[in-house]
């Protein structure tokens, strides 16, 4: 075990005591000069965290050329998951601990060594027929449905947005394009309690995830 292992295991019980927590960083929060804090608050927990990264501005670079060369959904959706790829080794190359894993398998031995996991999704998800190739469906979603797989016992999603209130309606985020349109389905599929998390919230995700605090906006 190496050192970096070693504080964490000393910090807190195993990680295969705990369920895993997984932690989507939105692709405007990749982007922005506090990745750098979000990803301090949770290197510092002592919970086994997956880190899901959203495709960012490559994703968006993925619906332009959709635009102009015409190409399917499907196709389009690949490309996105194969964004999603890219940024989480850009994620995973930023502090020591986190590693990128691609299958469930791959992940609960990551944590479970004491690291955090960064998934990339592209080889999990690419070609499965239950899961909606399309940008109704996009890494907010995607977040959730590996938590329902992990057995997860929280997710985060952390936007750069000014988080107003303690409560808020999935559909309602939906329909101000704050999460994809298929996130409320998947919301009620998986039953993972969902927390939304903005601008300035990083020592409340710090302390939510050292000691299971309330933090944030839960998402009904």
């Amino acid at each position: 075990m190496d050192a970096f292992a070693l504080q964490k295991a000393l910090a807190a019980p195993p990680a295969c005591e705990a369920r895993p927590i997984v932690v989507k960083l939105g692709g405007s929060v990749i982007r922005s000069p506090d990745l750098s804090t979000w990803l301090d608050a949770i290197a510092a927990a002592p919970a086994p965290i997956v880190i899901v990264p959203g495709g960012g501005a490559l994703a968006d670079e993925v619906r332009d050329c959709q635009q102009q060369l015409g190409f399917g959904d499907a196709a389009a959706h690949r490309m996105a998951l194969l964004a999603m790829d890219q940024l989480a080794w850009a994620v995973a190359g930023m502090q020591p601990g986190l590693e990128v894993g691609v299958t469930e398998d791959a992940l609960r031995e990551i944590i479970g060594r004491g690291h955090i996991a960064v998934w990339a999704p592209y080889a999990l998800i690419s070609g499965r027929a239950d899961v909606e190739a399309s940008w109704r469906l996009t890494s907010d979603s995607l977040a959730l449905w590996l938590a329902g797989k992990l057995g997860a016992g929280r997710c985060y999603l952390i936007k750069s947005i000014a988080r107003k209130h303690s409560r808020v309606s999935a559909n309602a985020l939906a329909q101000d394009g704050i999460v994809d349109e298929a996130f409320p389905a998947m919301l009620a599929e998986t039953g993972v309690s969902t927390v939304l998390l903005g601008r300035g919230d990083q020592q409340a995700l710090a302390a939510s995830l050292s000691d299971n605090a309330p933090a944030g906006a839960v998402i009904e």
